[in-house]
């Protein structure tokens, strides 16, 4: 919808012209972030109205973005009493520096689309909260309290992958955050967020592995005493780890009842907190730091893919994705072979498996109550897939990418290989969740 409340200057137009084949880098990468209705509004370059050149201008918000430098020769963006004069017409302005723009596009682009969203415009389809959803500034407080105990993992492309595809991929390598996995992100939130009394009487979790490790060393840099239930038929590879964080581990039998039996012995004796891998708040709203991290490198995404098994990681990508994302979609792989998340989709309620016949060790635990709900709401669907193709997919990223990835962490992967026409040349984010594994044995040897 065009402007006709304001009048411009035709005499700047050609300056205008010339403004935009001399832009600054700043203004460059700006117009990449916002051009083409990337925050559900039109914006346009240089645009000149009455004596002034607005750097970008969207005509039905009446909102302009004007960024400060030096490399403009008539500086027609300092001038205050022409920016006044426009708005007197209603024009709204929001003003960055050339460094924001560069150094800091993530909190750039929030600012923003919050300055959007009190402008009363959309920024995707309308959609009603749930209201015990966290909200955007949660996420981003809990990204900078546990920024000291996490690495930033790197994002990953593969022109190999990507033929073999059909898509451009996007990995986010968890594998070499601390301790190997995601899990170190919602362990380090769940044990900060405690108070200091309960800090002192420890904390206890019962895990496979890889939450088992992360509680381990969140505890240990938070000189917090770790109790860690672990199945016996654990791999050994993560029961030595969590040794090597001083985290003290009781063996259990390989069942949901027994470790939860042996997790309650411990509170009551030792009056530690409970910890859950994966439905607990804390957990979850930490889990959510990895695909807001992906995020802010590709804002482009149209969809992003997780490993389901106990939902911590797929609530949380999906938090995010809600939150600091337009357009992308979340989508989970999982086994065939304990394809309870699936299943509680389809039936609304969450389901359970009673066997559990898969490689991916990190999946072979149920959904819950905290994560179910998000689940239900913002996931897209879940994909399921055999044993064979996750072996494949693992295959694929050890040979071609050369990195060390758990069975787990294939599977999105292999869900992106077995839809190939779903996800046909679109941006496609995975979070390698782990690279976690015992080398003698490996399922493709």
């Amino acid at each position: 919808m065009r402007n006709t409340i304001i009048p411009y200057n035709p005499k700047l137009k050609d300056y205008a012209r010339e403004l935009r084949k001399n832009s600054t880098l700043a203004e460059v990468l700006l117009w990449k972030n916002i051009k083409n209705k990337a925050l559900g509004v039109q914006f346009h370059r240089q645009v000149p109205m009455l004596d002034y050149i607005v750097d970008f201008y969207c005509h039905e918000l009446m909102l302009a973005i004007e960024i400060d430098g030096d490399s403009h020769e008539y500086r027609y963006f300092q001038d205050v009493k022409r920016q006044n004069k426009l708005e007197d017409y209603g024009v709204k302005f929001i003003r960055f520096s050339d460094r924001d723009v560069k150094n800091n596009m993530f909190s750039v682009s929030l600012s923003i689309e919050e300055e959007i969203k009190l402008l009363k415009t959309p920024l995707k389809s309308p959609q009603v909260d749930n209201p015990n959803l966290p909200s955007k500034k949660i996420l981003l407080e809990t990204h900078q309290r546990i920024k000291p105990f996490i690495h930033n993992t790197p994002v990953l492309t593969s022109q190999l992958l990507n033929e073999v595809s059909g898509c451009n991929l996007f990995f986010k390598c968890e594998n070499f955050q601390k301790m190997g996995a995601f899990k170190m992100r919602g362990a380090a939130n769940a044990i900060i967020s405690l108070s200091e009394e309960e800090k002192s009487n420890g904390v206890v979790t019962h895990s496979s592995g890889n939450f088992a490790q992360a509680v381990s060393l969140a505890a240990q840099k938070l000189g917090v005493k770790a109790y860690i239930v672990m199945p016996e038929n654990a791999p050994q590879v993560k029961k030595n780890a969590v040794k090597t964080y001083k985290g003290d581990i009781i063996e259990c039998k390989s069942t949901l009842q027994a470790r939860e039996a042996a997790a309650n012995k411990i509170k009551e004796e030792k009056g530690a907190t409970f910890l859950h891998p994966s439905n607990q708040d804390e957990v979850i709203y930490g889990n959510s730091t990895a695909a807001m991290e992906l995020l802010e490198v590709q804002p482009e995404l149209d969809f992003i893919l997780t490993p389901v098994g106990g939902g911590g990681l797929l609530a949380g990508t999906a938090l995010a994705a809600h939150h600091f994302s337009k357009k992308c979609k979340v989508i989970a792989g999982e086994p065939m072979e304990a394809d309870d998340a699936y299943r509680s989709l389809i039936s609304g309620k969450i389901e359970t498996n009673e066997t559990v016949n898969t490689i991916s060790d990190g999946l072979k635990t149920h959904l819950g109550d905290r994560n179910f709900p998000i689940i239900k709401d913002y996931v897209d669907k879940i994909i399921r897939v055999e044993e064979h193709e996750i072996k494949e997919a693992m295959k694929l990223i050890w040979e071609r990418m050369k990195i060390i990835i758990e069975p787990s962490s294939a599977v999105p992967l292999a869900a992106v290989l077995k839809n190939k026409s779903e996800f046909k040349n679109k941006n496609v984010g995975i979070i390698i969740s782990g690279g976690n594994v015992d080398l003698k044995n490996l399922p493709f040897v």
